[in-house]
């Protein structure tokens, strides 16, 4: 089960940042015990305080309510993310099931190294939690262009799935563009949700689909790169289990 972006505190800076912490962990808490209780995988994200800024995190969580892997957004967005959050430094390599998988926070999505690179380690599911928020004339841009999340599988062959935000901000100033989807490595819907409502879209993704196709053309060609692409792998590999602090 993906949840949007900061589910679990909100992505609205001006209450995230006054949360006590143990209140955002003791929520962590709750989540994996859930998960635990029900058998399931969960992704949910937080914001939290470490000893210098704040980090926009996601949680995998396993069906024994272990959390498997940590990752911290890295590319920052709203002004007051700027503001008050550090950006992570790895990018995302996990496991679901023996599924390689891998995942960014909203606006790291226009950023295709930070999945790509991570296909090239084998993932075939991209996680994409989001909370793409707007002045609402923006928001019907997006929705109108189909801007929000863009689909990834016409560029690398892989499943994605994103779990976005709906409704406004507490202040009124910004709206969501919903429209949570999965789509399949062609970049076809398999499953979409609406602009407004909360709602949870399910798929049966047949695994074999994700080959990787462009991805693994990417590693090879031109010849200059492949070493370099080689070299970035390892690097992702190596900082995939190291903890966001």
């Amino acid at each position: 089960m993906l949840f949007p972006e900061a589910n679990l505190t909100s992505y609205y800076f001006p209450y995230a940042i006054r949360l006590d912490h143990t209140s955002v962990l003791a929520a962590l808490e709750a989540t994996r015990t859930a998960a635990r209780q029900h058998g399931i995988w969960v992704i949910t994200g937080t914001i939290q305080k470490t000893s210098d800024r704040f980090l926009n995190l996601a949680h995998v969580i396993n069906p024994q309510g272990e959390i498997i892997h940590e990752y911290a957004k890295v590319n920052l967005a709203s002004p007051d993310e700027a503001k008050y959050c550090r950006g992570g430094n790895k990018l995302s390599l996990f496991e679901i099931e023996g599924v390689p998988c891998t995942l960014v926070i909203c606006r790291d999505g226009r950023h295709p190294e930070l999945y790509r690179i991570p296909a090239m380690a084998g993932a075939q599911i991209l996680f994409h939690p989001s909370c793409s928020s707007d002045e609402i004339e923006a928001v019907c841009w997006k929705r109108t262009s189909g801007r929000a999340q863009q689909p990834v599988g016409p560029n690398s062959k892989i499943f994605h799935c994103v779990a976005n935000t709906i409704g406004q901000s507490p202040d009124g100033k910004q709206t969501s563009s919903g429209s949570s989807f999965i789509r399949e490595p062609n970049g076809i819907p398999l499953a979409e949700a609406g602009y407004y409502q909360e709602e949870m879209i399910t798929a049966v993704l047949d695994i074999a689909r994700a080959d990787r196709s462009y991805i693994l053309a990417s590693l090879k060609n031109p010849p200059f790169l492949a070493k370099y692409w080689q070299q970035m792998v390892a690097e992702v590999q190596a900082l995939k289990d190291v903890k966001p602090e």
